[in-house]
């Protein structure tokens, strides 16, 4: 019994910390609420399991800390549910998110049932440690290593947006004949003269100026690029239908500066929430480019002309 005090703070330390995680990437989940019932449930497994192994090896049960191991086997499967579930509802969304993006996500959900398992250790560690003075110091001492823990695990998991790497600013629609352009940037054949009128009536625009090479490099990438009309469709709003592919919005990049350019008609027409969106996508991990870092960029091209250094 004088290890339950431990043990229960590195559950709920555990278990908060997957619950907080969880509500922070809402715009991803699949479904509610079996999606919050299955990883919370996941996720209090996971806190249960690293709850239990320091008052395992303090008692000389290695056998139980070595469930550790059988957990980490089986947490890899998250990925390849959480990556199927996703794939599989891909065909139902009018502008899908893209294999980058999907994968980015499975990633995400595994490595969020280590942290709460890892929580959950350092808060029993703690409890553990805090026995020599009592039941009562040992939860104290579990739950504020804890309430630590959470927060250092918030800090982890914010990752960079495209706000961070790059200047978002509004743009105008416009036509070259049939040809939709925004700064220049052709974009796509437009062949209606209903669906011109429309996007110059009730469409939206923006540039994307990458701030350094790292950036642009990043941003050329077809799955990042995905990324954002998804996740500026999904916030906005999207004023088509089915077999409508003239009201896709595609994001399309300028070769000569690494510019971005992005057009949609969407539900809610506000350029500040358009630009606010763009900004708020994630930049996914394994988009992620740094060609300044081989040392093959001289300082001066390192920075993109007209871009404030950082």
């Amino acid at each position: 019994m004088e290890m339950v005090p431990p043990v229960a703070a590195g559950v709920m330390a555990g278990t908060l910390a997957r619950l907080l995680l969880l509500r922070r990437d809402y715009r991803q989940f699949p479904s509610y609420p079996q999606g919050y019932t299955i990883h919370l449930s996941l996720g209090f497994i996971a806190a249960a399991l690293g709850a239990i192994a320091p008052p395992a090896i303090a008692t000389g049960d290695l056998a139980a800390a070595s469930f550790l191991a059988l957990a980490a086997t089986q947490f890899r499967e998250v990925r390849a549910v959480e990556r199927e579930s996703l794939r599989n509802m891909e065909p139902t969304e009018l502008v899908p998110r893209g294999a980058a993006y999907i994968e980015g996500i499975a990633r995400v959900f595994e490595a969020r049932n280590y942290l709460a398992m890892a929580t959950a250790l350092l808060a029993s560690l703690a409890g553990v440690v805090g026995l020599r003075w009592g039941a009562w110091w040992s939860l104290g001492c579990g739950l504020a290593t804890g309430s630590v823990a959470v927060a250092l695990v918030q800090g982890l998991m914010s990752g960079q947006r495209v706000g961070d790497i790059a200047i978002v600013k509004p743009a105008r629609v416009e036509f070259d004949g049939p040809i939709l352009t925004v700064a220049g940037v052709q974009i796509m054949n437009v062949g209606l003269p209903a669906a011109r009128e429309r996007y110059l009536q009730e469409g939206l625009a923006v540039v994307i100026r990458p701030k350094d090479a790292n950036a642009r490099a990043t941003l050329s990438n077809l799955g990042q690029r995905q990324a954002i009309t998804h996740e500026v469709a999904m916030l906005l709003g999207i004023k088509m239908d089915v077999d409508e592919p003239e009201f896709t919005p595609i994001a399309r990049q300028n070769p000569a500066t690494g510019e971005v350019v992005l057009a949609i008609v969407p539900l809610l027409r506000d350029e500040r929430a358009l630009v606010r969106a763009v900004e708020y996508v994630p930049v996914l991990e394994g988009t992620v480019r740094k060609p300044v870092a081989s040392g093959l960029w001289p300082p001066d091209l390192a920075q993109l002309e007209g871009v404030p250094k950082a």
